[in-house]
């Protein structure tokens, strides 16, 4: 498990695939306690050794230098972040460079304001957690937060979710309470962005990026299946990428 306090964590065993864990590492926050595991039981079913690191958001300021290094990145739950504007940072250099990218939760909703900013052109989007008197709002309160819920899902059709999957519908858990504006929808999902889960109202649960190798952002955090022994098939998906 992750050592209190160290900037990086990574697995004591030799390996050459790195992931760059984004976020501020708590021992208290669940999703945290999960992802490590979820990326052991991963690697153990698939033959892919790798190796996490815990990056601090607040030390991410030239990620071309900082973090070249990393083949993959996962954006973590736990917002808000120490910086918010690192995490953005390096959402931005792991979609430009083409390299693997996952988000959950937090990691779902800094993805959507990346992408609104920097292709969108909605430079003023922000978060509600943050600034919630913004006049962009491109992640808003949720109508019903899912604060320690689970739900069902249903998955579109050929996306990456899907085929993890292997299935239409699923049932994940959620630890939130901000979602993406519906508002906004038509201009984000108009540059290649495109929704790939809704929950049975139709509200979006999840994205990908049809012009990326593997750029998948979720709201729902399916690695905490991995605290009940069970392999994420998202989590696997992620990790199968990393050695084609």
């Amino acid at each position: 498990m992750p050592q209190h306090g160290s900037h990086l964590y990574t697995r004591s065993m030799s390996v050459d695939i790195r992931i760059a864990l984004i976020g501020d590492y708590n021992p208290a926050a669940t999703a945290h306690q999960a992802i490590p595991i979820a990326l052991e039981l991963a690697s153990a079913k698939t033959g892919v050794a790798v190796e996490p690191a815990w990056v601090r958001t607040e030390s991410i300021t030239d990620p071309e230098t900082q973090l070249q290094d990393f083949k993959a990145f996962w954006c973590v739950p736990a917002s808000p972040y120490a910086s918010m504007e690192g995490a953005l940072k390096a959402i931005r250099y792991a979609r430009e460079s083409g390299r693997p990218f996952l988000g959950t939760c937090g990691g779902f909703q800094h993805a959507l304001i990346e992408y609104a900013r920097n292709v969108c052109g909605l430079v003023e989007a922000e978060h509600a957690e943050v600034k919630p008197d913004s006049s962009c709002l491109l992640v808003a309160p949720l109508a019903c937060p899912l604060v320690e819920q689970s739900g069902d899902i249903v998955l579109e059709p050929g996306g990456l979710l899907y085929r993890a999957y292997g299935t239409s519908r699923i049932t994940e858990g959620y630890h939130c309470s901000y979602g993406l504006n519906p508002r906004y929808q038509s201009v984000l999902f108009a540059n290649g962005l495109r929704p790939t889960a809704h929950d049975p109202a139709g509200e979006v649960r999840a994205v990908e990026l049809s012009s990326h190798p593997f750029f998948v952002a979720t709201l729902f955090q399916s690695e905490r299946r991995a605290l009940r022994g069970e392999v994420p098939p998202l989590v696997e998906a992620f990790v199968r990428r990393l050695d084609a």
